[in-house]
C-alpha cells in the first residue's frame, strides 16, 4: 500500500460508512446521501482535529499578547552582535514563548492536519468514473476500487450532484458536462461561501481573540495581510476542485467559525472585543 492510499482508504471507509447510514432515509443509488456524506466526513475530521484547534486558538492569542515584550525585548539588544548578546537574546525570547505559551507553527496546525484529507478526498473524487467503469489503476495494476467503494457505489456517487452540479465536476472542467451553465455557477456560489467563510474564520482570530493593546505591531499587520490573501488564494484555486471538495471545504469553515464563536466567547483574551 502506497502512502496516498494510506490516506485515500479511510477517507472511502468513513464516506461509505455514513453513506450507509443515510440509505435508509434517503434510498440507494444516486442522490443526496453521498454530498451529505461528505458533510458527515467534514464533521468526523473537524472533531479528530479539535485538539489542534485548541492549540490554535492559544497559540495565536499567545502570539499576539507576547509582541509588546517581544519588541521591548528586541530595542534592548538592538545593535548587540556579539555572540553573548545573541545567546541572551535567543534565551530571553525562548522564555517569552514559554511564558505566553505561543508557538507560530500551533496556529496553522488545523489547516496542515486537513490538506492530507483534501488531497485524499480530491483523488477520490477524480476516481470515481474510472473505478465505475472498471479502469481504476494502482501501481500500474487495475483494481476493483478504493478500499470498500466498489464499482456499483462509485457510479452512484459519479451521479449523485450538488444543486445539479456533479459531485467531480469543477468551474474550469464544466463544459464537458451536460450542463455546464448550472456548474458554473453552483461553483461559483460555493467558492464565494468557502472565500467569505475562510476570510470571517481568520477574522475571529485576528480581531476578536486579542486585546486592542496587541494590534499595534508588525505581527498583526502580518496576520491581517494573510486575512486578505488566504481568501483570495481560495477563489483562484477554488475553480479547479470539485463539488465534493468545495462542499468539504465551505462546511469546514464554517464549523470552524461557529467553534471559534464558542470557545472565544467562553475564553475571552482580557481587552478583547470578545
Amino acid at each position: 500500500m502506497d502512502f496516498m492510499s494510506i490516506i485515500e482508504v479511510p477517507i472511502a471507509w468513513i464516506l461509505v460508512t455514513i453513506h450507509g447510514l443515510l440509505v435508509p432515509i434517503f434510498g440507494d443509488g444516486p442522490g443526496p446521501a453521498w454530498p451529505l456524506a461528505i458533510v458527515g466526513l467534514t464533521i468526523v475530521i473537524r472533531l479528530l482535529i479539535m485538539p489542534l484547534f485548541f492549540r490554535q486558538i492559544k497559540a495565536s492569542r499567545g502570539m499576539q499578547l507576547m509582541q509588546p515584550d517581544l519588541q521591548a525585548l528586541q530595542k534592548k539588544y538592538k545593535g548587540k552582535k556579539d555572540p553573548v548578546s545573541r545567546q541572551a537574546q535567543q534565551q530571553e525570547m525562548s522564555a517569552l514563548y514559554k511564558k505566553h505559551n505561543a508557538n507560530p507553527m500551533s496556529s496553522c496546525l488545523p489547516l496542515l492536519a486537513q490538506m492530507p484529507i483534501f488531497i485524499g478526498l480530491f483523488n477520490v473524487l477524480r476516481s470515481h468514473s474510472q473505478i465505475a467503469e472498471g479502469t481504476y489503476t494502482k501501481g500500474g495494476e487495475v483494481v476493483a476500487g478504493i478500499g470498500p467503494l466498489t464499482a456499483e457505489l462509485a457510479a452512484a456517487a459519479e451521479q449523485s450532484t450538488v444543486f445539479g452540479a456533479p459531485l467531480s465536476s469543477t468551474f474550469s472542467t464544466a463544459g464537458s458536462f451536460d450542463n455546464p451553465m448550472t456548474i458554473r455557477v453552483v461553483a461559483v456560489v460555493l467558492i464565494i461561501v468557502m472565500a467569505g467563510g475562510q476570510f470571517l474564520s481568520m477574522r475571529q482570530l485576528t480581531m476578536k481573540n486579542m486585546p486592542a493593546s496587541s494590534m499595534d505591531n508588525p505581527m498583526f499587520k502580518q496576520q491581517q495581510m494573510m486575512m486578505y490573501m488566504m481568501p483570495l488564494i481560495f477563489v483562484f484555486t477554488g475553480t479547479m476542485f470539485q463539488m465534493g471538495l468545495l462542499v468539504y471545504w465551505t462546511v469546514s469553515n464554517l464549523w470552524a467559525i461557529g467553534q471559534q464563536m464558542y470557545t472565544i466567547r467562553r475564553q475571552p483574551a482580557p481587552g478583547s472585543e470578545a
